[in-house]
């Protein structure tokens, strides 16, 4: 029996079908006959753009997870020129006035791209930054103006373009012109929108907007925020990019950088830019006739960077970077006391020069890793984007000597290492069995083997006492010593090209493989030696200096602190790399571990050869018939917490020549028996390396009251502390 269907529910179907019908009709005429006139002129007068949309860079984090560097969210002001040029504004110059007088009154600063003097006679300014040749170049070409155009006859088209009235002072005029000109150049490049003025604080926000409405538009962004005062050239700083880093970043079209992309510009924010740097998103923005924005779509979201872990300790850099400030104030303390005794006394001849720099390196004696890297002076890297803060550490004095704050001594400094060399030099002789741990060297005081030729050096304690020698030494008493003449000796049997081998497994005048710049020194060596000190050719003189850590030897503190750490660990050079590890964004994936330690060369000797060398360096500290007083009466009973700590220490003197106070260099490694950390501290016209013990003993002071070192890293999803 086949299915009826019944004539109330067909009914009920085509009425719904005819409301809905009936709907749309509706809609549709409202839409196009009754509104579609005002829907029409409302299309003809909205405006859309594709904006940018900033992405959080990357945080840099300590070893223990303590964040370093973050970001703070901040607010941006742009300017709606839609409103700014609507028929309704007057004067659209003195409203520009009014914003820049009304910013520079609570103190802050707007972002003036223009390079040009602020007063006449109008010149380029003689420091423009490859972001300004970029705009200025853009805007010659965009707007068909000669390249060779002048300053003064920019601004005189300017006044033109613009229509500046002539009642407006020069400077003024100059500050209307900067802002016109850089709404008006973004448009010819491949920029962001301009910002009027970055971090803007609530206060200058509402008496803006109080001034000029809607004119001013605030935008969430983000600024670089330094949780730390301290390891400022290991953190670094970001800028905008020069043309080399231009050319670099920006190479293919989907780079993720603009022109005016801040990147990093030294440290790790250099170093690990592209793990830092986020790829920023897109938004479609649409604005009603009176820049009123009415809607956004994201496009593509922001990506924030990944954060950074590094091997530092912050806390251990904190107390060092403070040793090393106040132990150079107490040497100069005592430079200038001896200095004003001398004067008195007419003894000019003895003024010495100031100290201005030094550096600490302290490196984990089993990894490698730098724990602390401190270089004074030192600088802000919260204020480097201020620019009268950067010119005043920039600033390039008359007096060549003078340290330059942004400079990392550390890495980039490279010092002869006077006796802190002995021990490679020992080390080198028994692996090669031109001595062994029972060999006995008189010390003549005199080495005479070339008097005839014209050369015989002296030991240090020969020249110092009045013609006292060192006894008969074995290689760990010579050490202890520092004695010259053992060395002189060993030296002269071992030749050049032995030292040349084992400086190079030490890494000594080579790439640590940290990821920072650095030089790599050098080690004296015939192959390059010609021209040095108005010589053409390797001699005998000069191989016996090297043996003593001169001649042409010069090595970076931090190549010093890793060799330490080699001796220490029986001849295992680890990369210095600073990079612990990587997580992404929302710290949920560890994308890069680095925990591992990357050998890079091997010092092969056998067990004793190292221990006669250690306990060399531990007699230093503890012999009390030790080279250096200062250093047994630092060490020699060396304790924490009532626990007793060996320390194996070298002291080291490089002489710069007749008239030039020498440099004073230190190393130590501790515990004796079970080494954990290697120091090297270099101090430029510090006299002699024992001068640096206090320095080292507070070093060590802040790393053993420092708890638990093999805590972990803070876990993943984890709140930072």
């Amino acid at each position: 029996m086949g299915n009826k269907i019944k004539t109330g529910r067909v009914v009920a179907f085509g009425l719904i079908v005819a409301i809905f019908l009936s709907l749309c009709v509706g809609t549709l005429y409202q839409l196009q006959i009754i509104n579609g006139a005002a829907y029409y002129d409302q299309s003809l007068n909205e405006q859309k753009s594709i904006e940018s949309v900033t992405a959080a860079r990357g945080n840099i984090l300590d070893r223990y997870g303590r964040v370093l560097v973050s970001n703070r969210e901040c607010y941006n002001l742009r300017i709606n020129t839609i409103r700014l040029f609507s028929d309704d504004i007057e004067d659209p110059n003195a409203l520009i006035l009014d914003m820049v007088n009304i910013v520079e009154s609570n103190g802050m600063d707007w972002t003036d791209d223009l390079p040009i003097t602020d007063s006449p006679p109008f010149e380029y300014v003689e420091n423009m930054t490859s972001f300004q040749r970029t705009l200025l170049t853009a805007y010659l070409k965009d707007h068909d103006l000669d390249e060779d155009t002048s300053a003064v006859e920019l601004m005189s088209y300017f006044r033109t373009r613009y229509k500046i009235d002539n009642s407006y002072s020069a400077e003024d005029m100059r500050k209307i012109c900067a802002i016109r000109y850089a709404l008006n150049v973004r448009y010819a490049i491949n920029t962001g929108t301009y910002t009027f003025v970055e971090d803007a604080s609530i206060d200058l926000i509402s008496e803006l907007m109080g001034a000029v409405g809607t004119i001013i538009e605030v935008q969430s962004s983000y600024v670089r925020e330094y949780n730390t005062q301290y390891a400022a050239h290991i953190l670094g700083y970001i800028g905008r990019m020069d043309d080399s880093e231009t050319e670099y970043y920006m190479r293919g079209d989907d780079s993720g950088y603009s022109l005016d992309s801040l990147v990093g510009k030294m440290g790790a924010e250099a170093a690990f830019e592209d793990w830092l740097h986020g790829s920023d998103g897109t938004v479609r923005v649409t604005r009603n006739s009176e820049g009123t924005i009415t809607s956004t779509t994201y496009i593509e979201d922001p990506e924030p960077g990944n954060h950074v872990y590094l091997t530092i300790d912050i806390q251990l850099q904190e107390a060092v970077e403070r040793a090393l400030e106040s132990g150079l104030a107490d040497l100069q303390l005592q430079r200038d006391q001896d200095n004003a005794v001398a004067a008195s006394e007419g003894r000019t001849d003895e003024i010495r020069e100031d100290i201005k720099e030094g550096s600490v390196v302290v490196v984990d004696v089993k990894s490698g890793n730098p724990l602390a890297i401190a270089s004074y002076p030192t600088f802000d890297a919260s204020r480097i984007l201020d620019s009268d803060y950067y010119q005043e550490i920039t600033a390039v004095s008359d007096d060549p000597h003078d340290p330059r704050p942004l400079y990392n001594y550390a890495l980039l400094g490279a010092y002869a290492p006077g006796s802190t060399f002995k021990p490679l030099v020992a080390l080198a002789a028994l692996s090669e069995n031109i001595i062994n741990t029972e060999t006995r060297i008189k010390c003549e005081g005199v080495f005479t083997k070339y008097a005839d030729q014209g050369y015989a050096p002296e030991c240090w304690i020969y020249s110092d006492n009045d013609g006292f020698t060192h006894g008969n030494d074995n290689v760990s008493e010579a050490i202890r010593d520092s004695c010259n003449y053992f060395f002189y000796s060993v030296a002269d049997m071992m030749g050049i090209e032995i030292m040349d081998e084992y400086a190079k497994d030490f890494g000594l005048g080579e790439s640590t493989g940290i990821e920072l710049p650095e030089v790599t020194g050098n080690m004296a060596n015939p192959d390059n030696h010609e021209g040095v000190y108005d010589v053409d050719a390797w001699v005998y003189g000069d191989t016996l200096q090297a043996g003593i850590g001169q001649s042409d030897s010069t090595f970076t503190p931090l190549q010093l602190a890793e060799y330490c750490a080699a001796l220490a660990n029986g001849g295992t050079r680890y990369s210095a790399s600073i990079l612990k590890s990587v997580r992404s964004f929302d710290y949920s994936t560890q994308l890069e571990d680095n925990s591992t330690p990357t050998v890079l060369s091997t010092v092969e000797s056998a067990d004793y050869n190292f221990a006669a060398v250690q306990q060399g360096m531990y007699l230093l500290a503890h012999d009390v018939n030790s080279a250096s007083n200062v250093v047994y009466s630092a060490f020699n009973n060396y304790s924490y917490n009532g626990e007793y700590i060996g320390v194996a220490a070298k002291t080291g003197t490089s002489q710069l020549g007749e008239g030039i106070t020498n440099n004073a260099v230190f190393m130590c490694y501790a515990p004796y028996d079970d080494p954990e950390i290697a120091v090297a501290i270099v101090v430029a016209r510090g006299g002699s390396g024992a001068a640096l013990t206090n320095i080292a003993k507070d070093v060590l002071d802040a790393y053993f009251s420092l708890g638990d070192k093999d805590a972990p890293v803070d876990g993943e999803n984890t709140l930072l502390r």
